[in-house]
């Protein structure tokens, strides 16, 4: 598989039980579809996972993966991210859906045009899409709602996102007068 063309669907966080089952911090959009997309991958592309949802602990899936039958054997996995061809994945179906896997790295520019961050991930705790950004003049983490009133442009041809003047504070220069 193209690791260029690759989506992570899900990290293996935890074990469950002693039979091997796995708890799986899934992202897609439906968390139970994990098993769906056909076999998963590790990160490096070495190793393939078979994997069957078993049900929820929390809000974590149990998933049992093909040929890992006890405990010693799940807990190896924790941290394995898993991937899948991009190839299998459903057609978005407006210009307003992205993956995540899209957003992350791209350049957060201000409506002036002036380049300030770079999206470094992409969370939802409820509340709706949050865009979590790193201010390029301090390395500082900012988190803002993802929604069309905060960022009104993506352009993922050309490797950015606009984000409204109400940002400015996060301009290098700003910082400098608010740090006297």
């Amino acid at each position: 598989m193209d690791k260029e063309k690759r989506v992570c669907l899900g990290v293996i966080v935890g074990v469950h039980g002693i039979k091997g089952e796995v708890k799986v911090k899934s992202f897609t959009e439906y968390a139970e579809d994990i098993d769906s997309y056909g076999p998963l991958e590790d990160k490096s592309g070495s190793r393939k996972f078979t994997v069957k949802v078993t049900g929820h602990s929390k809000e974590l899936l149990r998933v049992k993966v093909k040929g890992t039958d006890d405990r010693n054997q799940a807990e190896a996995l924790i941290g394995t991210e898993l991937y899948v061809d991009r190839d299998v994945l459903p057609e978005l179906e407006s210009e307003d859906e992205f993956y995540q896997a899209d957003l992350i790295g791209l350049d957060v520019k201000l409506t002036d045009g002036s380049s300030v961050a770079e999206v470094a991930g992409i969370y939802n705790f409820g509340a709706g899409e949050l865009l979590e950004i790193r201010l390029k003049s301090t390395g500082r983490l900012e988190m803002i709602p993802f929604t069309k009133a905060y960022v009104p442009e993506v352009n993922l041809e050309e490797g950015f996102i606009i984000v409204e003047s109400v940002f400015l504070k996060f301009a290098p220069e700003d910082e400098a007068e608010n740090e006297g």
